[in-house]
């Protein structure tokens, strides 16, 4: 899978989230592989919180083989990342971990989604030495980088990070719905999406 790079603010913006997640998932939920979308941040920073708002929002999902780690309630940061992570691998087999986390960029991409198919360096803005995690990675861009990315993180809008994170939890709430809702119909969807993935990619 490509490098996906999407306007926060475009209208469409969800449902093309939704159709990554979905091309992507679909095959590993009908083979059972557990998904895990790990919501990674803090709420005592505005924006580092993009994490555990989308957890906050997703936590009521109930869905056999899905499961959420990450929320207001209970953030997973850097002090207790790795132990999360380590508990989700010997809780379930073999599971898809799919990271979700803020970052920082240029000041043209503050608030653009980034799905890819790699970890996440989560604390990289601000030196933090943890490990990469992560099959599939989400991540939304909340602030310019540079200088003092602490105190960035700190004097970030709230509306940036919401407006991603109201995306975000909106495109994965729906792809879980269509994977679930009715599996038949999108199955025969895929070789759609397949042909229009390209239009998906970074503008």
């Amino acid at each position: 899978m490509p490098k996906i790079i999407l306007d926060s603010f475009d209208l469409n913006s969800s449902f093309k989230v939704r159709d990554t997640l979905c091309l992507e998932l679909l095959p590993l939920i009908k083979d059972k592989r557990p998904i895990v979308f790990l919501c990674i941040g803090t709420d005592r920073s505005t924006g580092d919180s993009l994490g555990p708002l989308i957890g906050h929002k997703l936590k009521f999902i109930n869905k056999k083989g899905v499961f959420i780690y990450g929320d207001l309630e209970s953030p997973v940061h850097a002090k207790n990342l790795t132990e999360v992570v380590n508990n989700i691998k010997t809780t379930y087999n073999n599971p898809y971990i799919i990271a979700i986390d803020a970052c920082l960029g240029s000041l043209s991409n503050v608030g653009k989604i980034i799905i890819d198919k790699r970890p996440i360096y989560p604390g990289s803005a601000v030196n933090k030495n943890l490990p990469p995690v992560g099959d599939l990675s989400i991540t939304g861009i909340v602030n310019i980088s540079g200088a003092m990315e602490f105190m960035v993180l700190q004097n970030t809008r709230l509306y940036t990070v919401m407006q991603l994170a109201e995306i975000i939890s909106q495109g994965i709430y729906h792809c879980i719905l269509k994977i679930f809702g009715s599996k038949r119909s999108f199955e025969l969807e895929i070789d759609t999406l397949l042909n229009n993935s390209s239009k998906l990619s970074s503008h």
